[in-house]
C-alpha cells in the first residue's frame, strides 16, 4: 500500500512517542521502589552458636547483632558472633535493645559504646542500632513516658552515641510503636538510617517524616545455612557498595 507523506509523519510521530514511553517506563523501574536489596539478618544469643562461614556463604550480606539491652544485659554470644562474622565477611553491626524506663538515654548509649557498639572504618563495621519498639515488659507500651518525654529520651540516646563514635545510630523500629510513641516525630531521619520493622511481602507505611527505609526486617521466620531454627531476615535497601559507604561513613 503506498502510503501519503501525512500519514508516513503520523507513523513516525507514533514511532518517536512510543520509543519515549518505553525509555520512561525503564527509568521508572530504576527508581527508588526497584532499588537493589542485599540481604542480612539479625541474631542474637537465641540463635545458640552460628557457622558464619556457612551464613556468608548462603548469600547473607550483613548482619546486625545484638550487644546490650538496657544498662546491665550483655548478649553472651556478641564478641563471639562479633568476630566470627567479620572474619567470615559479612558487614556486621552491633544493636542495643533500650528500656527507656530504667536509665536515662545517655547511660543506655554509653553502655553500647562500652560493650561492642564502638565504631571503625574498616569496610565491615557499620553503625550501631538502637532497638525502640514496644516494651515487652512492665512498664506499658510506651515505657510510661509521654511523647516529649520519649523524644527526649531518644535524641539524648543518639546524641550520646554520636559523641562517642562520630557515627548516627540506626535505629529500628515499627511505623506504629514510632507514631504512638513519639508522637509522630519526624526529628531524626534527617541523619538516622531507618531500620523498618514489618513482617509482610511490602514495607508499608513508614514512620512519619521518614523519606525511605535504609533497612527492612520482613520476617521472623527465616531460614539460613549456618542457623539452626528461624532468624530474622533483612534487606538493605542499596547495593553492597552503598552499604560498605555507610559502614566507612563516605
Amino acid at each position: 500500500m503506498i502510503r501519503t507523506g501525512l500519514t508516513l509523519r503520523r507513523l513516525i510521530a507514533a514511532g518517536i512517542t512510543a520509543v519515549a514511553a518505553a525509555a520512561t517506563a525503564l527509568v521508572a523501574t530504576a527508581g527508588p521502589a526497584a532499588a537493589a536489596t542485599t540481604p542480612g539478618i539479625d541474631v542474637s544469643n537465641y540463635q545458640g552458636a552460628i557457622n558464619w562461614t556457612s551464613v556468608r556463604n548462603s548469600g547473607v550480606q550483613f548482619a546486625f547483632i545484638k550487644a546490650t539491652e538496657g544498662t546491665s544485659y550483655k548478649d553472651p554470644r556478641f564478641n563471639t558472633n562479633y568476630v566470627n562474622a567479620y572474619n567470615a565477611g559479612v558487614i556486621r553491626g552491633a544493636y542495643h535493645f533500650a528500656r527507656p524506663n530504667i536509665s536515662s538515654g545517655a547511660t543506655q548509649a554509653n553502655y553500647l559504646a562500652s560493650n561492642g557498639g564502638a565504631w571503625s572504618a574498616d569496610s565491615r563495621t557499620l553503625p550501631a542500632a538502637l532497638d525502640i519498639e514496644g516494651n515487652p515488659y512492665a512498664g506499658g507500651y510506651c515505657y510510661g513516658l509521654s511523647t516529649s518525654g520519649m523524644r527526649s529520651w531518644v535524641q539524648d540516646f543518639l546524641n550520646t552515641y554520636r559523641s562517642r563514635t562520630g557515627r548516627y545510630a540506626v535505629i529500628y523500629t515499627t511505623t506504629s510503636w514510632w507514631n504512638q510513641c513519639t508522637g509522630s516525630w519526624t526529628g531524626p531521619w534527617a541523619n538516622h538510617p531507618l531500620w523498618l520493622a514489618r513482617w509482610a511481602s511490602t514495607p508499608g507505611t513508614l514512620p512519619a517524616g521518614a523519606p525511605f527505609y535504609s533497612f527492612w526486617q520482613y520476617t521472623s521466620t527465616g531460614a539460613v545455612s549456618g542457623i539452626s531454627g528461624n532468624v530474622d531476615r533483612n534487606y538493605w535497601n542499596g547495593d553492597r557498595a552503598r552499604l560498605i559507604a555507610l559502614a566507612n561513613n563516605t
